[in-house]
């Protein structure tokens, strides 16, 4: 008797690679305007995370940058790493970066954007995203499980 065969794509599937671009001042979570933010930390978040995708086979690097400079080359590196997937919450930069924006266009990889406030419930600078129109998605408003969602969005999506 033979054993049963895999199909050519079973065998071909590579892990999913996913990065969480964290931006300005989420490195403050748990202690920076708890009433809007939330109390967790990022390392409890970023936990959280990494446990969710290794359930699923997936690998999961985070990142977390004050400097906008430094985001772009992050997510310029992520092309060369062949990331599939990228959650950014751009924090304050939403409302300001072109330049960041102009990253994620050239790099053409799929991304969903979080916010853990609602920003369209907020102050009116905060209402506008130089992101939404590139994402594939964006969750705003559901605290830290907006990242969760994401996450689990990219885990079965087959983009």
């Amino acid at each position: 008797m033979s054993k049963p065969r895999r199909s050519a794509g079973a065998l071909r599937r590579t892990p999913k690679s996913i990065l969480v671009l964290h931006g300005p001042n989420l490195n403050l979570l748990g202690a920076r305007e708890p009433g809007i933010y939330g109390k967790e930390t990022i390392q409890s978040i970023n936990e959280r995370l990494s446990r969710m995708a290794r359930s699923e086979g997936a690998t999961l690097q985070v990142f977390q940058s004050n400097h906008e400079g430094t985001l772009i080359e992050r997510v310029q590196e992520a092309k060369r790493e062949r990331i599939s997937w990228i959650i950014v919450n751009p924090g304050g930069l939403t409302h300001t970066s072109v330049a960041l924006r102009d990253a994620f266009a050239a790099v053409k990889i799929p991304f969903i954007e979080v916010h853990l406030s609602n920003i369209y419930s907020r102050e009116p600078f905060r209402r506008h995203s130089y992101f939404s129109d590139l994402a594939v998605g964006t969750i705003c408003g559901l605290g830290s499980r907006g990242y969760d969602l994401a996450l689990q969005f990219a885990l079965r999506e087959s983009r």
